[in-house]
């Protein structure tokens, strides 16, 4: 099981993608769609199976994100630098 600290370093910020929405490992997926995704119902298989890049713990780490949120706790996604 990872630790809460290596979940959430799984959520990253590009301002070359999403315009430095959080995504999930530098991928053009936005932790809100997987939490959307979520909320409509799907579980976390359906989005393994959708999005082959998934892992569980991605799903979880925006999860996790999500949490942090809503507890105001101070957290900043791990800027990804692209190579230009």
């Amino acid at each position: 099981m990872m630790s809460e600290n290596d979940l959430i370093r799984r959520i990253t910020s590009d301002p070359t993608i999403f315009g430095g929405k959080p995504i999930v490992r530098g991928h053009r997926l936005a932790v809100e769609h997987v939490l959307s995704m979520l909320a409509a119902g799907d579980s976390p298989q359906d989005l393994i199976v959708a999005y082959p890049i998934l892992e569980e713990e991605d799903v979880r780490a925006c999860i996790l994100y999500a949490h942090k949120l809503v507890a105001h706790e101070r957290i900043e996604p791990f800027p990804v630098w692209s190579a230009a």
